[in-house]
């Protein structure tokens, strides 16, 4: 059957028969009957599927997304992404080949033009059944400037050096190719080895330590410049059938764009980031992939992905992120005997748009610091400055001593913090109970909040002053004159009015039930499970605070757009019909919610 292979079929009909060789050679046929799950949501996928018979639909959840027939492919994106998104499940008994994964990597990479029909496919179904008003996500990314991508460092040898050093340069700096500067001609030139020039060297039978890298290098460049945009980029890349592009500012070299890490850009930011936070040698590097993390927000949203992953995968990329800086400034002793952990919103893995820093850091006990183990953690909160999370107004990071303490001396604070509560310390308790850890011995952190929860619920009358902030913010008509058109001010404020109130009111209720979850999604579900709240409330709660959150990272890139600072508050003028009676629905509930906290923690006796 493999023979059989349908390259009339898009994107197979643009292979070279080298190409269609290496296809039929690995290609492999699956069976799956009615009702099997072909692939689940976050599974690693092998595969590329090719339907032969039957059908295949793929699932949101519970929504059907589309739906596959015979020639048709899936699931492409999650392949080159490196995680499936969706469910696909066979409608009918199904037959189709597999395509391993390696040999579509090797394809996009020696075949620009089967990457660009494959992936256009997928991001042109993804953009129609979006229902969203930016359809043209894949093309806006082409539009994204050269240097806004992955950009491999460039590392130089000279023209007579030998086979055997390059490899070794291959394998000391984890690259797959050099630049070759041959000076001995005049104009110098430049060129590039590959290791598919190292298999031309191999096959040549003499030592490799005797040939010089020039001789199986190709000086034939195609380059274009950072300011370039990636389509015009991919368009090279099929043009002049390459798959490397040099990017160079005049003489200067940027660094080297792949065919793959152009289609990574296109179908999933994040893992494009991981890879630069993975690959990051200083902090400079590291900044670089920083700045990803916002258009990848915006990409991500526009595209209709669910606020709550979008919540989730910054969570994951800050938490690398963090970690790889703290790797990068404090010496390993430091990290070994130390957990460095964040709060607030970041710790909930509830932070989409960058926010202040809210970080600490526990040490172990009985281990001695550093002596400049200040000027550590002062480098380490200007780095994230650096990154565009800017520093703390009230000062909780580790740069500030108390925020960073031994394992001892941490506990004796929230000891204080819970036997003498005023209102710093019972902000500090709501922070604290929201860290997670980064980078470390996690369980430095997790005895710490062990001991919390331990000591707060035992004093009803702490417990019902640190409920008692869900009023914080007062205003409970507000939002409703607001949205009737009966207040002058346009925007309402949806941390205070929605979020916030919601957050610690569920916060509260897991402390009171000697909770270890951070997230507020984790919470509702562990407080259902306990049936503390009823399932319908747990599922209003949760419904209500993505809505608030997608709302409020709506508003927020729209202030971005527009070189505005982001403020936290919508423009209720601006709303649609729909948004506005979802809008009331969604703060109704916390309204509600607010009344039962009262009664829950007798707020209106303190």
């Amino acid at each position: 059957m493999p023979n059989a292979f349908n390259f009339s079929a898009s994107p197979f009909d643009c292979l070279t028969p080298t190409e269609q060789r290496l296809v039929r050679d690995s290609v492999d046929v699956a069976y799956y009957p009615e009702g099997e799950t072909i692939l689940e949501v976050g599974t690693e996928p092998t595969h590329l599927f090719v339907i032969i018979k039957g059908y295949v639909t793929q699932y949101d959840g519970d929504e059907v997304i589309t739906t596959y027939g015979p020639d048709d492919t899936f699931d492409g994106r999650g392949l080159v992404a490196g995680k499936t998104s969706n469910r696909f499940v066979a409608m009918e008994e199904v037959v189709a080949y597999q395509l391993a994964r390696q040999t579509v990597t090797d394809l996009i990479a020696d075949n620009a033009t089967f990457g660009a029909l494959l992936f256009s496919d997928l991001s042109n179904k993804l953009s129609a059944l979006s229902q969203r008003q930016s359809q043209h996500e894949l093309q806006s990314l082409t539009l994204s400037r050269v240097d806004e991508a992955f950009l491999r460092p460039a590392h130089f040898v000279d023209a007579q050096t030998d086979v055997l050093s390059v490899v070794k340069v291959f394998q000391a700096q984890r690259t797959t190719h050099v630049l070759v500067r041959d000076t001995c001609v005049s104009p110098p030139r430049l060129g590039i080895f590959t290791t598919t020039a190292l298999q031309r060297a191999i096959l040549d039978g003499r030592p490799l330590a005797e040939l010089p890298v020039k001789a199986f290098s190709s000086f034939e460049l195609v380059t274009v410049k950072p300011s370039d945009q990636v389509g015009d980029a991919l368009a090279a890349l099929m043009r002049h059938r390459v798959h490397r592009l040099i990017v160079a500012e005049g003489d200067h070299i940027v660094g080297v764009l792949e065919a793959l890490d152009v289609f990574s850009f296109l179908s999933n930011h994040s893992h494009l980031i991981t890879v630069q936070v993975d690959a990051a040698h200083d902090i400079e590097s590291l900044a670089q992939a920083a700045s990803q993390i916002t258009r990848m927000v915006t990409v991500l949203y526009r595209s209709g992905t669910r606020v709550s992953l979008i919540a989730r995968l910054v969570q994951d990329l800050n938490a690398r992120l963090f970690e790889r800086a703290w790797q990068l400034i404090a010496p390993p002793e430091l990290v070994a005997n130390s957990c460095l952990f964040v709060m607030g919103s970041e710790g909930r893995g509830e932070q989409l748009l960058k926010t202040d820093q809210d970080n600490g850091l526990i040490l172990r006990d009985g281990y001695k610091p550093p002596e400049d183990l200040d000027a550590i953690c002062q480098q380490f909160s200007q780095a994230l400055g650096r990154f565009g999370y800017p520093e703390c107004p009230g000062h909780i990071m580790v740069s500030n001593p108390m925020w960073r303490k031994s394992a001892y001396d941490f506990g004796q604070m929230v000891q204080k913090w819970l036997l003498m509560p005023d209102a710093d310390s019972l902000m500090n308790l709501a922070i604290f109970l929201d860290a997670h850890p980064v980078c470390g011995d996690a369980h430095l952190l997790e005895h710490a909040q062990q001991v919390l929860t331990r000591l707060a619920t035992d004093n009803d009358a702490m417990l019902a002053r640190f409920a008692a902030a869900i009023d914080a913010f007062g205003n409970s008509q507000g939002w409703w004159n607001r949205l009737l058109g009966l207040d002058d001010q346009k925007g309402l404020h949806l941390k205070k009015e929605g979020i916030f109130p919601l957050v610690h009111g569920v916060r509260s209720l897991a402390l009171a039930e000697h909770l270890q979850d951070t997230s507020t999604t984790a919470r509702i579900e562990a407080l259902v499970a306990k049936a503390v709240i009823t399932p319908a409330l747990g599922a209003d709660l949760t419904q209500s605070l993505h809505f608030l959150m997608g709302l409020k990272l709506k508003a927020g890139l729209a202030e971005m757009e527009t070189q505005h600072e982001v403020s936290g508050a919508v423009d209720v003028t601006k709303l649609s019909t729909l948004e506005r009676d979802l809008l009331k629905d969604a703060l109704g509930v916390v309204k509600h919610f607010k009344v039962l906290m009262r009664s829950r923690f007798k707020l209106d006796a303190l």
